[in-house]
């Protein structure tokens, strides 16, 4: 077994824009169920939105970069209305089921023989990022240092995508800490109380449902940069895939989030190097290479059901923290 190369390309994964994609969008989830206490369950939704948006934007308009992402943005505020307005005054389980119908709505949409030449179907689309690396202010060469070595374009979509982290990151702390967070959080613990306050907390949950959601069409976006966008990407397994991620990190923590999704990449690509080798070595021999793949989400889950039962709260997370979930 090279134990480097497995090591390596599990390292890769702590800076990859796949988990960056991930940790935007546990930080959206973050936002929705850690401190607002809405269960959305179509993250993956917001993501083909942005996705989508940004590059039908770019190949059939011809938008600038700035503008495809304004596209991406208008277009989950959008779809976070179209889901809050129907559900966000009903009880909380109605949301989950609607977020979740909704999501897989999106998917059959885009993959539709009638949206081929928009959407591109199930074949999806490519090209759109010519532009975005076109504008690359990184000078052409190779950058790095041991598995962290890349070309100048992929340090571009990295430096991009952990960006969008970093400001969503700030911008979460900020908010949580001013009044409006306060607010938010209270209609999590008990939003009745809120409301004989005179506080609208139908408003609030749809603020706090758009703002989450921008960040899971950003997320969509990032995701889609060094690869292209196809509708089989947007299961509900994607959505599974980051709340696995918000749990490991611990919900309603500022760093949950991202530390949550880099251990999740890196656990999954270990355990993938680790099983592939034990049947290249032939250990393993008796496994085919679609039974390892799914040997390692096994692995994955049996690892989250020991996190949910001994440390709920995840890494960074606290129990007082969650006692309105439990």
């Amino acid at each position: 077994m090279d134990w480097l190369s497995i090591f390596n390309n599990a390292a890769g994964e702590l800076i990859s824009p796949t988990t960056a994609a991930y940790a935007l969008a546990a930080i959206g989830l973050s936002v929705h169920f850690g401190y607002a206490g809405l269960l959305n369950f179509g993250q993956a939704g917001f993501m083909a939105v942005g996705a989508y948006a940004f590059a039908i934007a770019t190949l059939s308009f011809a938008a600038p970069v700035w503008l495809a992402i304004l596209v991406a943005i208008v277009a989950s505020v959008l779809f976070a209305f179209l889901l809050g307005i129907p559900t966000l005054r009903l009880r909380a389980d109605y949301l989950a089921i609607v977020t979740i119908a909704a999501a897989e709505i999106v998917r059959y949409v885009v993959s539709t023989v009638g949206l081929t030449s928009v959407t591109g179907g199930s074949q999806g689309l490519n090209g759109y990022n010519r532009e975005f690396q076109a504008i690359n202010p990184l000078p052409a060469g190779t950058y790095g240092i041991g598995p962290w070595t890349y070309s100048a374009n992929d340090w571009w979509v990295r430096l991009f995508g952990w960006g969008l982290v970093i400001i969503a990151t700030i911008l979460v702390f900020m908010l949580m800490r001013s009044p409006w967070g306060r607010v938010v959080k209270g209609i999590r613990e008990d939003e009745d109380a809120v409301r004989s306050l005179g506080k609208n907390v139908y408003s609030y949950k749809m603020q706090a449902l758009v703002l989450g959601g921008v960040m899971g069409g950003l997320a969509g976006v990032v995701f889609i940069l060094p690869r292209a966008v196809q509708p089989g990407n947007y299961g509900t397994a994607l959505t599974f895939f980051i709340w696995t991620a918000l749990l490991l990190g611990g919900a309603a923590t500022l760093l949950g989030p991202i530390v949550g999704a880099m251990l999740f990449w890196v656990l999954l690509s270990l355990s993938n190097g680790i099983i592939v080798g034990l049947r290249d070595v032939g250990i393993l021999g008796f496994m085919s290479s679609t039974q390892t793949g799914q040997v390692r989400f096994i692995l994955v889950g049996i690892g989250l059901m020991l996190l949910v039962i001994f440390r709920p709260q995840g890494i960074f997370g606290n129990k007082k923290e969650l006692s309105f979930n439990v």
